[in-house]
């Protein structure tokens, strides 16, 4: 069950991350409506990456809570915001991916 509340703490760091790119490229109230998704992902985010560490091991939770926030944003920045896709960014998301996968595979919770 925490690994599930991990991948979603991951979710939701994607969604501060591309409301803060938000928030640089808009203005007035809607700006503020982004830091207000910002704040709100960032809280979420925080808070259950708390609580999946109560079971998990610190250091593979934060690497695979930062993984997974890492790969999402870029995708969301190639499929949002048509950030360029190029050979070494895929295959290092794609390296990205399988060291999160190994890292929950050599978990021993």
């Amino acid at each position: 069950m925490n690994w599930i509340i991990l991948i979603v703490a991951g979710l939701f760091e994607v969604g501060f991350a591309s409301c803060l790119g938000k928030v640089r490229e808009t203005s007035g109230s809607e700006m503020y409506w982004w830091f207000a998704g910002f704040i709100v992902s960032l809280t979420v985010s925080m808070g259950l990456l708390l609580k999946a560490t109560q079971t998990l091991p610190i250091g593979t939770a934060y690497a695979v809570w930062t993984g997974i926030g890492a790969v999402g944003t870029v995708l969301v920045g190639i499929l949002v915001f048509k950030d360029p896709v190029t050979f070494w960014r895929i295959f290092f998301i794609t390296t990205l991916i399988l060291s999160i996968a190994g890292l929950k595979a050599v978990s021993s919770h």
